[in-house]
């Protein structure tokens, strides 16, 4: 999806009926890869038609996680697009508190935690924001400038993570990360669980190549309920160098490999995470249709997923 103007978003959740509702719920904050889209320096047709039309802009990946019954609010990962993402997730929740409950990072890649940049005192001002970071995230926060004086200023409070240890958030939600291969140059790479009254969702923006991972994708999909996962190309050959020097999963290749399950599960996958030479951002594309008749679905900014 598109971003139109935030009335027309606010009319989506009422028809959704999510604005009412009482169980607690994801939100999709954004749907692009790290450079969001239009991409910087990027002129060629998939991102030209964009600059002068603000509603096509996409959002980099992220999503909120709410619960109306307690009036908390977490987003998992800050991106570049974090003023933009707040203020959205603060007008489809405008009877709550103005304060986040909690950011949950997935890695050390720009798309995923620059947007702590705006809880420094040269912007929010933050107060011991909690912040819940893997180990090696943790050292790199903490050693780093600027990240690092958002720790010495108590602008951000940093919870440890530990791989496969889940988090209870309250009495209706925990959130367990669980480790995945990436490139891991400055932090190791998690996707999360979020259980919310026994039902499952993982969000995983960014993986490399489903091969290199233990867990078996179809497994997981079938004990789940929702799964966002990495999309971020739609076939090889998408980009002018040599594809493996970045090993995501291809959707093609996600898609050949859960084929096999039924349609109630392949309905579960939402690819996010898309880059700005994907063709699934455009919802007239051929390459869109095929995922849609594959019985599978892209993520749209916007879309509540309630449970």
């Amino acid at each position: 999806m598109t971003i139109p103007s935030t009335k027309f978003l606010f009319l989506i959740l009422i028809v959704s009926g999510s604005l009412s509702a009482q169980n607690p719920y994801v939100l999709i904050l954004g749907t692009a890869q790290d450079g969001g889209h239009p991409q910087a320096g990027c002129e060629k047709p998939c991102c030209s038609s964009t600059y002068n039309d603000s509603h096509k802009k996409r959002w980099v990946s992220s999503i909120a996680l709410v619960d109306p019954e307690t009036k908390e609010r977490w987003i998992f990962d800050a991106t570049p697009d974090f003023p933009e993402q707040l203020h959205f997730l603060k007008t489809q929740t405008a009877n709550f508190s103005k304060n986040l409950n909690g950011i949950f990072l997935t890695h050390a890649h720009i798309g995923h935690y620059t947007g702590l940049m705006n809880l420094g005192h040269e912007a929010m001002g933050a107060n011991a924001m909690p912040v819940y970071a893997m180990p090696r995230m943790t050292e790199f926060l903490n050693n780093n400038g600027p990240w690092s004086q958002l720790v010495n200023y108590k602008n951000i409070a940093i919870k440890p993570l530990e791989n496969q240890k889940v988090v209870e958030l309250n009495h209706q939600i925990s959130v367990q990360p669980f480790v995945v291969p990436h490139r891991d140059e400055f932090s190791e790479t998690v996707g999360y669980k979020i259980t919310i009254n026994g039902k499952l969702l993982i969000f995983i923006p960014d993986i490399d190549k489903w091969s290199k991972w233990k867990t078996s994708l179809i497994k997981l999909v079938e004990s789940v309920d929702y799964a966002l996962l990495d999309g971020t190309f739609y076939a090889d050959g998408e980009i002018d160098r040599p594809m493996s020097e970045v090993p995501h999963p291809f959707v093609t290749e996600t898609m050949d490999l859960l084929k096999d399950l039924s349609v109630d599960n392949r309905k579960k996958v939402h690819f996010i995470h898309l880059n700005h030479t994907n063709p699934l951002l455009d919802k007239t594309s051929k390459s869109y249709n095929q995922v849609v008749e594959n019985g599978f679905r892209v993520a749209e900014t916007g879309s509540v997923i309630e449970f």
